[in-house]
């Protein structure tokens, strides 16, 4: 796939992260504006990778190091771009930046409604963990 080329996102590329969710991503989340990309890419401007096709955004993943644990958020392929290798990339892309963090494990938040990222999930070798149940609560401030 040697048209394809993965960066890092800039801090002019947020903006368009955002629209291109808005189409690309499942569900949405309360740190879905630009405030919230903006921390995010200010903690650590490396984490959000972008894969573009002939200058077009196509795909993004947030592949987040805390230095401890490796998280993966925003798996997202344009549609018109599904079951092109371009998912696969971007988890390759994210893993070997845990690796070179010195990451032992990677975990990622996938909807359980969205089946087909399951599949996507499954394939790159991801599994559900049947002993965890992810607890939230929004924080005001």
């Amino acid at each position: 796939m040697s048209d394809l080329d993965i960066v890092t996102a800039s801090a002019a590329d947020l903006a368009a992260v955002l629209d291109f969710w808005k189409a690309a991503a499942e569900g949405t989340s309360i740190s879905d504006d630009l405030p919230g990309v903006e921390r995010l890419h200010a903690r650590d401007p490396r984490s959000l990778l972008l894969a573009f096709r002939d200058g077009e955004l196509v795909g993004t993943v947030i592949a987040g190091f805390d230095g401890w644990r490796c998280h993966l958020y925003r798996l997202a392929v344009h549609p018109g771009h599904r079951r092109q290798g371009i998912g696969t990339a971007l988890l390759a892309a994210a893993e070997e930046r845990f690796s070179a963090l010195g990451g032992r494990r990677a975990d990622a938040m996938v909807l359980d409604r969205n089946l087909r990222a399951h599949a996507v999930w499954e394939a790159a070798g991801y599994h559900p963990e049947d002993q965890w149940t992810r607890w939230v609560k929004p924080l005001n401030g």
